[in-house]
């Protein structure tokens, strides 16, 4: 008897804890499939987006594009819908966009819609509660490199005859920074899904390499990375680190001791996780 009621006090105080942490009910403003790229554009169907902001705008709040990961050919913006009403839920307005997929598009045509969501945001997200001039993007795994890479470089942007309105870049263990040393490392053979996403020719794997545009002046960055990761995630996140630490000392790069690939994203299920304090001050700063 005297365990079950330890056990109902202990559930009690979870119960409490959750209602009470991080304003988990704080109610939401949900935008869901908002056309950002009409169909064919990229030679795919049209791509959405989801749009979750603050029910009570005061003022405009600072925005987050979240990106994400699935190998570059698999995944879908609702799974991490639950990432978007967290950070709505403290005051920043979140999109979780889609992108087309390979082997129907390569990393080309996934960054030109990356960089069409970011300028579609840039147009719209005052009608949202967001400001058009405080933008940062952020992606997990293949994600993270499609933000690095519309983050850096800056022919996406140009090919849209805009520019880039990026404030600051969030990568949560992203694969791909160094694609040109992974590919040509591991020899893979024809008709392999990484060479229908990034094609059989090193010159592009360099263009798809976001290491190769790190450059002075370039959107802040920061960086997270799994202590448990995969090896070659850990690999091509110390190089790129390397790199941007030469043009910009000091930028925050954190390595998550424990933390496997998948968990690095599903962490920020948890509303009171720390790093969401860590996120918001890196944009409140830039």
């Amino acid at each position: 008897m005297k365990t079950n009621r330890v056990n109902l006090l202990i559930i009690a105080l979870g119960l409490l804890l959750f209602i009470f942490s991080s304003c988990a009910f704080k109610t939401i403003n949900r935008s869901k499939d908002v056309e950002y790229l009409p169909t064919g554009t990229t030679g795919t169907e049209a791509q959405k987006l989801n749009i979750f902001s603050p029910e009570k705008n005061t003022v405009l709040k600072d925005v987050l594009i979240f990106i994400h990961g699935g190998n570059w050919n698999s995944g879908k913006p609702s799974i991490y819908n639950f990432f978007g009403a967290r950070l709505a839920r403290k005051g920043v307005v979140a999109v979780i966009i889609e992108y087309p997929l390979s082997p129907k598009a390569t990393y080309k045509e996934m960054a030109f819609a990356t960089a069409a969501a970011v300028t579609w945001v840039k147009q719209h997200i005052a009608q949202y509660g967001g400001n058009p001039e405080k933008i940062f993007i952020s992606g997990h795994s293949a994600g993270g490199h499609l933000a690095a890479l519309v983050s850096l470089d800056n022919s996406y942007f140009d090919s849209l005859a805009t520019g880039n309105p990026i404030k600051g870049s969030i990568l949560i263990d992203a694969a791909g920074l160094t694609m040109y040393d992974y590919l040509h490392a591991e020899n893979f053979e024809q008709g392999h899904t990484y060479l229908n996403t990034f094609t059989n020719d090193p010159v592009e794997w360099k263009k798809a390499s976001p290491v190769n545009f790190v450059h002075r002046g370039m959107p802040p960055m920061l960086i997270y990375q799994g202590g448990k990761t995969y090896a070659s995630i850990k690999e091509a996140n110390e190089k790129f680190v390397q790199a941007v630490q030469q043009v910009a000392p000091g930028t925050p790069y954190y390595i998550l001791k424990g933390k496997k690939h998948v968990p690095m994203i599903l962490q920020f299920f948890w509303s009171w996780n720390p790093h969401y304090k860590t996120i918001i001050d890196f944009m409140n700063n830039n």
